[in-house]
């Protein structure tokens, strides 16, 4: 019969694990430890591949070293490579949510690396006297500057992915912007009507938020570059040869591509987590305003028939299991409930990064599961957002220049050609009577239909 389990051990004892596993002891302990969220490692893939490109710059520098032998060292790297174009991802099992600093999952990558290339190794899984996954694999690092570093690589792929997805998004809000160049319509101050302007203009500052937090995500992850593998365990470099720091940073720069540096000073570098309070807070912005832009959206098309009516967003669903015909706007909807969460999320770094002590940062594994959440979360909605929303988006052209024509708004360009108490006496009167302003105006004699007509422009009214 074919073997179940294997027994490996630790400084606690013996304990069984699966015979078909990558993982070992170490993991299968934090497997029973941590049942918190349901979330294992391999849910974030991009993390999973930042760690492999940590253990595998570790190894190569090892060896170049003379710390690591050339069978054992390629070994690891073959296996590293491997992780690293999706195999194995699902023997990272380990709860993103764990005690520890991070170290359930530091070991879980490193069993997994050991166990697969002992097989390259000719060995079976568990025979650690041939490779070991601390002695080897673990070689020259500690979690303490692994987990972090490889929490910033990954950030690296994923502030990339949404910055690209935001330029996206605010070029579908500049095209509509130009589509709606000539829509005139009325401005609102404290949802009251204020002066003219145009549809264009009010979906240009859509276009202009985004583009400059898409601006501010790029000076984040800058902030994300500097790392403190060859720290070890609090920044000391202990049990770390004087060469391996800068050897490390130079080997994972070209394993990943991104310019990489060692930070000045690893104690501190290794208990200071301001550069994710910095990206959070970026995300944090970025949602706030995607939130806004949302919120406009519902208002502008809420109706259709006693509501703004001033756009239409494209009908995706049905909105009502009683209400026949009714159509929501789910994917604004959407958009709000990623931005609430973006929003908690921040309060929960906050908070992590405010309870770190001394030397090292325990909560680092709760600052990394909320960063990746909150980028893939506004990563998808912004993508949703422009494409089954912003590009679909059309205008009620002649309802909206109705809304000028008859608004008491328009009287503020009159102002300076009349004088203020006249032209709140005008805009009275015209709220009493239900008269244009114009009308009022022209029939009083203060100027001529001409004038008024000049004035009342589209062009001028919205400073075209």
């Amino acid at each position: 019969m074919a073997m179940t389990a294997r027994a490996e051990q630790d400084s606690l004892g013996t304990l069984e694990v699966p015979a078909s596993a990558y993982y070992g002891v170490h993991t299968a302990r934090a497997l029973a430890n941590f049942p918190i969220s349901g979330i294992a490692l391999s849910v974030y893939p991009l993390f999973v591949n930042a760690l492999a490109a940590v253990k595998q710059a570790a190894a190569e520098a090892n060896r170049d070293l003379g710390l690591l032998d050339d069978e054992r060292a390629e070994a690891i790297t073959a296996t590293c490579r491997e992780i690293a174009a999706g195999a194995l991802h699902d023997q990272f099992v380990v709860d993103v949510v764990q005690g520890g600093a991070g170290t359930s999952t530091n070991m879980n990558a490193n069993e997994v690396i050991a166990n697969r290339a002992l097989e390259l190794l000719g060995a079976g899984r568990g025979d650690y006297e041939r490779l070991h996954p601390l002695e080897h694999v673990n070689r020259s690092q500690s979690t303490n500057d692994v987990y972090p570093t490889a929490i910033k690589v990954a950030l690296q792929v994923q502030i990339a992915a949404l910055h690209a997805t935001m330029t996206d998004l605010a070029a579908a809000f500049g095209t509509k912007a130009a589509e709606f160049a000539t829509v005139l319509k009325m401005g609102r101050t404290q949802l009251q009507d204020a002066v003219p302007m145009t549809l264009g203009q009010e979906f240009s500052t859509y276009a202009v938020m985004l583009a400059e937090d898409a601006e501010r995500l790029q000076e984040a992850a800058r902030l994300v570059t500097e790392i403190n593998l060859g720290g070890t365990a609090i920044g000391t470099g202990l049990n770390a040869h004087p060469r391996y720091a800068a050897l490390v940073c130079e080997k994972l720069s070209a394993i990943t591509g991104f310019q990489l540096s060692t930070a000045g000073n690893l104690v501190e570098a290794t208990q200071d987590v301001g550069a994710f309070v910095q990206v959070s807070g970026v995300l944090k912005r970025t949602a706030l305003k995607l939130s806004k832009i949302c919120n406009d959206l519902r208002l502008l098309s809420s109706g259709p028939r006693a509501g703004f009516n001033e756009i239409n967003l494209p009908a995706v669903q049905a909105g009502s299991s009683i209400m026949p015909g009714k159509v929501n706007p789910v994917i604004p909807e959407v958009v709000n409930q990623v931005a609430f969460e973006v929003v908690g999320n921040d309060v929960t770094i906050s908070m992590a990064a405010e309870a770190g002590q001394l030397q090292l940062n325990a909560f680092e594994p709760i600052i990394a599961h909320c960063l990746f959440q909150s980028l893939a979360h506004l990563d998808a909605a912004c993508r949703t957002l422009r494409d089954r929303c912003v590009l679909g988006i059309t205008a009620n052209r002649e309802w909206l220049y109705e809304s000028v024509t008859n608004s008491i708004g328009v009287i503020t360009a009159l102002n300076p050609y009349i004088g203020y108490a006249t032209a709140a006496r005008i805009a009275k009167s015209a709220l009493e009577t239900g008269k244009p302003v114009p009308e009022i105006v022209v029939a009083e004699g203060l100027l001529s239909a001409d004038r008024v007509a000049e004035l009342l422009a589209p062009e001028s009214l919205a400073g075209l």
